[in-house]
């Protein structure tokens, strides 16, 4: 199976999660998890001044190039 191309521009694309932790912000992780304290290594995308501990994941793809993300969201009941 061939490398995946960002949709929008071409370039390569890395699988991964966007995950959440209790309000503490957007993080990209290679890893799903149930529960996150404090999240240490993860990229933060988008931080928020909140805390907790109960973490929510995305599976996706997302572009180092453009900034694209290819999220997969879970199936309606």
């Amino acid at each position: 199976m061939g490398e995946a191309k960002c949709s929008a521009c071409g370039g390569p694309v890395d699988a991964g999660y966007l995950v959440t932790s209790g309000g503490s912000g957007l993080f990209w992780s290679h890893e799903a998890a149930a529960v996150r304290l404090r999240p240490k290594g993860l990229e933060v995308l988008v931080g928020t001044g909140f805390g907790g501990d109960y973490s929510a994941n995305l599976p996706g793809v997302r572009c180092g190039a453009c900034g694209t993300l290819v999220l997969q969201l879970p199936k309606r009941k």
